[in-house]
């Protein structure tokens, strides 16, 4: 079975090692996730299985998102995702994915939403210095400072850093390393941080090798 799984980021903690090391971990509350749908090549052109997360109430759904929750005899859930994978013989419909399906030394990439920061400056959105805190420098010491835009070319090119929104977007941490698995409480123990807020919803996928 390909190991992929929905996951709800509960926050950081720490473990020691047999030789008294401390491992940083980001604590993932993972399914159970049932299967909503399986896509065939012969159908739908592709191969892959659609899992949901977090149970929700009917009211909180449109009818068409509601009627492949009722299709597939599963109660309505609060997320979806879809997952790519190269056989589907291993999944049905209606069953559950939990978190056994890791083990403990497993390698794999974590997909998340970053932490939003709204409209930031150029010194936190890309790590620019600040100007001289000098006579005659400023009044503004953390602006962009020069464009470098003369007679020739009259415009700012496009790319430059510059100030705007930041994070919130989907940012993929791959190579990451399961240093426990907990069943009894679907949970995920990741070494290292993975991105997103606490309670941000995370997809968990194996490494490809």
């Amino acid at each position: 079975m390909y190991k992929a799984i929905i996951g709800k980021k509960l926050g950081m903690t720490q473990l020691f090692s047999a030789d008294g090391k401390v491992i940083p971990v980001t604590v993932v509350e993972a399914g159970p996730c049932p299967v909503v749908q399986i896509k065939t090549v012969e159908k739908d052109g592709y191969s892959a299985v659609k899992l949901g997360f977090v149970e929700t109430a009917e009211k909180n759904l449109s009818k068409p998102a509601l009627g492949q929750f009722k299709k597939a005899g599963v109660n309505p859930q609060k997320e979806l995702r879809e997952f790519r994978v190269d056989d589907t013989a291993d999944y049905a419909v209606g069953s559950s994915v939990t978190v056994d399906v890791f083990a403990d030394g497993d390698k794999i990439d974590v997909t998340g939403i970053t932490k939003g920061h709204g409209y930031t400056g150029v010194i936190k959105r890309w790590n620019n210095h600040r100007l001289k805190e000098t006579h005659g420098v400023g009044p503004v010491h953390r602006e962009v400072g020069s464009m470098s835009a003369n007679s020739s070319p009259s415009r700012v090119f496009k790319g430059k850093k510059m100030a705007g929104q930041y994070g919130c977007e989907q940012v993929t941490i791959q190579n990451l390393e399961i240093v426990k698995v907990d069943v009894a409480r679907n949970a995920l123990l990741i070494k290292g941080a993975v991105p997103g807020p606490v309670k941000g919803i995370v997809t968990i996928r194996a490494t490809v090798k």
